[in-house]
């Protein structure tokens, strides 16, 4: 499946920034279930040519502006061709030891209740039906329920709460996992969402180690493993390691954050200057006199 992506994120700023630096994810790579066909970034309407590999396999870069600053509109657009293989991501590149992903974040640290989530699942067939059990264990535990978590919220906390957005999903299966001896990582990405939904924003998903198989992918807020519907761009240990864009800003006043992501099947004959004109119509730049 062909998915063509546009991911505009706009920062703007009450007052001139005075520096401003950010670390991009947003270049995918080649992985034994995805093909990058076209792939590009800008800031500014500047392309970002000084993506490197990471330790992990991944694309990475830093932006730098020292001059005053009042906004920057971040695109990440292109072409990937994507395949079914039914959660099963397999090995990829990566200089990174496996047991580093056992480490706890603050973002992922078990709980006695996601621990005990883990530990009370049902005697099972091999690592990867235990995975499976987890998964749809963790969607029973915690509801799926926008506004009532943040960039912020911890594993421990969303599963306390009993309820949360994709982000808390993927981040208790992790604890969950860890806890178990089974290295798990944060993935964010893309998803091409069902005939007359709309998701215009990132996704987030977790990556669990099965030997002789690798990394396999699960969605424990859709209740699947990852598809040819899904694109992978960074992975962590946590959502924030993985985030797409991090930085820092050097500036008195409010900042203004507006993201959204247009996706479609590029088979569907939709052209990406469509995609441009659809966001741009449907998310104009934030006004920060309003």
């Amino acid at each position: 499946m062909k998915l063509l992506v546009r991911h505009q994120t706009i920062y703007r700023y009450a007052a001139s920034a005075g520096r401003v630096a950010m670390r991009l994810k947003l270049m995918p790579v080649d992985t034994p279930v995805q093909q990058v066909l076209e792939w590009q970034v800008s800031v500014n309407d500047a392309p970002i040519t000084g993506f490197r590999p990471n330790s992990h396999g991944e694309m990475e870069a830093i932006w730098i502006r020292h001059d005053r600053l009042d906004h920057a509109v971040i695109v990440a657009e292109g072409l990937v061709d994507t395949r079914e293989s039914h959660g099963v991501v397999g090995h990829m590149p990566s200089r990174v030891d496996l047991r580093y992903f056992l480490r706890d974040t603050h973002l992922t640290r078990a709980s006695a209740g996601i621990a005990a989530l883990a530990r009370d699942l049902p005697e099972r067939d091999g690592p990867l039906a235990t995975l499976h059990a987890l998964s749809a264990a963790v969607s029973d535990a915690v509801q799926y329920r926008a506004g009532v978590t943040t960039s912020r919220t911890t594993a421990a906390e969303a599963f306390t709460l009993g309820a949360g957005v994709c982000q808390d999903h993927a981040q208790v299966f992790i604890a969950a996992a860890r806890t178990l001896g089974v290295p798990a990582r944060y993935v964010s990405g893309y998803l091409l969402a069902g005939e007359g939904d709309a998701l215009h924003e990132t996704h987030g998903w977790a990556e669990a180690w099965v030997p002789n198989l690798g990394w396999i992918g699960f969605d424990p807020s859709n209740r699947v493993c990852v598809t040819e519907r899904y694109l992978r761009l960074a992975s962590g240990l946590d959502a924030d390691d993985a985030a797409p864009i991090r930085g820092s800003v050097t500036v008195a006043g409010d900042i203004w954050i507006d993201a959204d992501v247009r996706i479609a099947q590029a088979e569907d004959g939709v052209e990406e200057r469509q995609l441009q004109r659809q966001q741009q119509q449907s998310t104009p730049p934030p006004d920060p006199t309003g």
